[in-house]
C-alpha cells in the first residue's frame, strides 16, 4: 500500500508541476509555453517560462515537501498527531530574521539579504533550543524550549511592527508574512534547495528510529536508539527544511499539520512510511494551492499562506472532530 501511495502521489506531483508551468496570467498556449521553456524560441515567452513560472513551480514543490516532511518528523518524534514544524520555533525565528531585514532596509539593498537573514534567524533558534533543552532533555523539554523561542520571536516581530516608523516597510512585512511564491527567481531555488535536500536526507534516515519510538522511549533506547542523537537530528533536519522554506516563501501554515494527519491511515501509522508520503503530499498541497491563487483571483495578489490557512484550518478541525469521535484523541 505504501509503495502504491508513493507512486500515486509522485504522479500527482508531476501533473500539478506541469499544470503550474502552464497556468498563469500571460495566457500562453500549452505548446507555446513548453516550446519556450525547452527551446527558448521567443524572448518574451522564454522569460516568462524560465524566470517566472519555472522557479515558482520548483519552489512550490520544494516548500511543500519540506513542510510536509518536517511535520511528519515532528509528529513521529513527539508521538502526537497535533505536532507541527512551528512547534520548535524555527519558522517564527526565521520570520523574525526576515522582518529585521525588511525593516532595516537590507532586503532592498541586496536581493539575498532577506532569505539569508531568515536562515540566520533559524540557525539562532536551533542553537537556543539545543542550549535550553540540554544534552539529556526529553521531548517535553524540547517542546517547552520551542514554545519559549516561538513566543519570543513572535513578540519581537510584533515589536518591530509596532515601532516601525515607515508605513511602507510595515506593509511589506505584513504582506511577506502572509506567505507567497510570487516574483521568486532561480536564485531563491538555488539558495533553498541545498538546505531542504540536506534536511530531507537527515530526517528520512531516522524513519526506523521513529518506528521504534512508537513503542516508548525506554523501549526504543533498549533497541539501540540513541535518543539524544535522534533529537539532534530532528532539530537540525526540521530547522534546515523549515528555515529554508520560510526564507523563500514566508509563513505558510497548516501544511505540516494537515498532510501527515491525512496520510497516516493510508500507511498503517508507520512513521518510516509516513515521512516520504508526507513529503510528496506536502508538495501536492502547496502546488495545488499555488495554482489556486492564480485561478481564483487572477487580477489580485491572493497570498498563498492565506489560502492554506483558510482551507487547512476547517479541514484540520474536521479531522480532530472525526478522530475524537473514533476515540483516538
Amino acid at each position: 500500500m505504501s509503495r502504491a501511495l508513493w507512486v500515486g502521489l509522485g504522479a500527482l506531483v508531476a501533473v500539478l508541476f506541469a499544470a503550474s508551468l502552464l497556468i498563469g496570467p500571460a495566457g500562453l498556449a500549452p505548446v507555446q509555453a513548453l516550446s519556450a521553456l525547452v527551446w527558448g524560441d521567443a524572448l518574451a515567452e522564454t522569460l516568462v517560462m524560465r524566470e517566472i513560472r519555472l522557479p515558482r513551480a520548483i519552489l512550490a514543490m520544494l516548500v511543500g515537501a519540506a513542510l510536509g516532511l518536517a511535520g511528519a518528523a515532528m509528529q513521529g518524534y513527539l508521538r502526537n498527531p497535533l505536532a507541527e514544524p512551528g512547534l520548535i520555533g524555527v519558522s517564527g525565528s526565521a520570520a523574525l530574521g526576515a522582518v529585521l531585514a525588511l525593516q532595516t532596509g537590507l532586503a532592498a539593498a541586496h536581493v539575498l539579504a532577506l532569505p539569508f537573514a531568515a536562515l540566520g534567524g533559524a540557525v539562532i533558534a536551533v542553537l537556543v533550543i539545543l542550549a535550553l533543552a540540554g544534552p539529556r532533555g526529553g521531548s517535553i523539554t524540547l517542546i517547552l524550549a520551542g514554545i519559549a523561542v516561538s513566543a519570543l520571536a513572535g513578540a519581537l516581530t510584533s515589536l518591530v511592527l509596532n515601532l516601525s516608523p515607515n508605513p511602507f516597510a510595515a506593509s511589506e512585512i505584513v504582506f511577506w508574512m502572509m506567505g507567497s511564491l510570487q516574483d521568486r527567481s532561480m536564485t531563491h531555488v538555488w539558495l533553498s534547495a541545498p538546505f531542504i535536500a540536506l534536511g530531507a536526507v537527515v530526517l528520512l534516515a531516522q524513519g526506523r528510529k521513529f518506528d521504534a519510538l512508537t513503542l516508548g522511549e525506554d523501549t526504543a533506547a533498549s533497541m539501540g536508539v540513541h535518543l539524544g542523537r535522534l533529537r539532534l537530528a530532528l532539530v537540525m533536519g526540521v530547522a534546515s527544511m523549515v528555515g529554508a522554506a520560510t526564507a523563500v516563501a514566508g509563513a505558510i501554515g497548516f501544511v505540516g499539520l494537515v498532510v501527515p494527519h491525512l496520510l497516516r491511515p493510508l500507511v498503517g501509522a508507520r512513521p518510516s512510511a509516513l515521512l516520504p508520503a508526507s513529503a510528496l503530499g506536502g508538495a501536492v498541497l502547496v502546488l495545488m494551492a499555488d495554482i489556486a491563487v492564480r485561478v481564483i483571483l487572477p487580477t489580485r495578489d491572493l497570498k498563498l499562506g492565506v489560502l492554506t490557512a483558510i482551507v487547512g484550518a476547517p479541514l484540520f478541525l474536521h479531522l480532530i472532530y472525526k478522530t475524537r469521535r473514533q476515540g483516538q484523541l
